[in-house]
């Protein structure tokens, strides 16, 4: 399916040096701000309070969150908990205060906004718990790298393999470069994002690279450049169609999601959008500087080159 059909090829190639000093420029910035100012942890890594709350009707989540403001607490994570009627709060740790007076403080606030409120449990989540969740992120997207990297390599080439999980990690530190510089919270949805995004964005670099393969076996005049000018022309229509609808989702999430999912969806919007851009711009122009070539590519015998104004040459996006 397309939208439209490009006739001419773009020449993306020509201006890589210029979009990749961007890249760097904005790679560089993101890890300049994960290190001055660091990543604003949710309670589940650094440890807290957490709540659950039962009411007689469907819980208002917004009056809730709203209630539990007045304690003058930062950092807050109210959200349905199983049932309309049960919610779970997230409280971060208050120096001088312990866990049980916490919970007093907040039961009062409820029980004067609803008097159906009613605590169900309550605990406490020590950093310890915090330093083992972020250690098993920290694995948990080691693995994904290299099994990213294992996949690329196996089905196309080790240059490929590079360029891809290069293009993939500058999405990743750029996305927590924001979180780093607007002090977003940083929560365990939002690792899932990270690592959804790892996934998402390899597929884009995917579909390139299998086009970049084809049209090495189909247009055997053609140098590298002109290779992959045509192919990342060529499925520009199927990153439209793909990319937008998986967008439409999730700014429906980011806009009506309210406050649970709120930095979920922005990770993920913000991992689509650069995704593109280093599907493009990174990974298919690193590969080149690389010295990615036909060889490298194309086994077996020779093959008849296709006309490429033939419009049913190439498979169709």
């Amino acid at each position: 399916m397309e939208f439209f059909k490009i006739r001419r090829d773009i020449p993306f190639m020509r201006h890589a040096i210029v979009f990749n000093l961007i890249s760097g420029v904005t790679f560089l910035a993101a890890v300049f701000f994960l290190f001055s100012r660091g990543l604003h942890l949710s309670v589940e890594f650094t440890g807290g309070t957490l709540m659950e709350v039962s009411y007689a009707q469907a819980a208002d989540v917004a009056a809730v969150r709203g209630a539990v403001a007045k304690l003058g607490l930062e950092d807050v994570q109210v959200q349905n908990f199983g049932t309309v009627r049960d919610v779970l709060i997230r409280l971060p740790v208050q120096k001088g205060v312990s866990s049980a007076q916490q919970s007093e403080q907040v039961m009062t606030v409820l029980k004067a906004a609803d008097g159906s409120a009613v605590m169900r449990r309550t605990e406490f989540v020590g950093p310890q718990v915090g330093d083992e969740l972020a250690t098993d992120g920290l694995k948990a997207l080691g693995s994904v790298v290299i099994g990213i990297m294992l996949y690329l390599a196996m089905r196309f080439e080790w240059k490929f393999a590079v360029a891809a999980i290069i293009a993939n990690l500058h999405d990743v530190i750029i996305i927590l470069g924001f979180f780093a510089f607007f002090q977003w919270e940083f929560s365990l949805p939002v690792l899932a994002a990270v690592l959804a995004v790892l996934g998402y964005s390899v597929n884009e670099s995917v579909v390139i690279f299998d086009r970049i393969r084809e049209n090495f076996r189909r247009y055997r005049k053609m140098n590298t450049m002109q290779i992959i000018d045509s192919s990342i022309t060529s499925t520009i229509s199927r990153t439209i169609i793909t990319h937008g609808c998986t967008q439409l989702m999730v700014l429906s999430m980011l806009l009506f999601g309210g406050a649970t999912l709120h930095y979920f969806a922005l990770a993920l919007t913000i991992g689509i959008l650069f995704g593109i851009y280093s599907s493009v711009f990174v990974a298919a122009a690193i590969a080149m500087w690389l010295g990615i070539q036909r060889e490298d590519l194309v086994k077996g015998g020779a093959r008849k080159e296709v006309d490429p104004n033939d419009p049913n040459a190439g498979a169709t996006v």
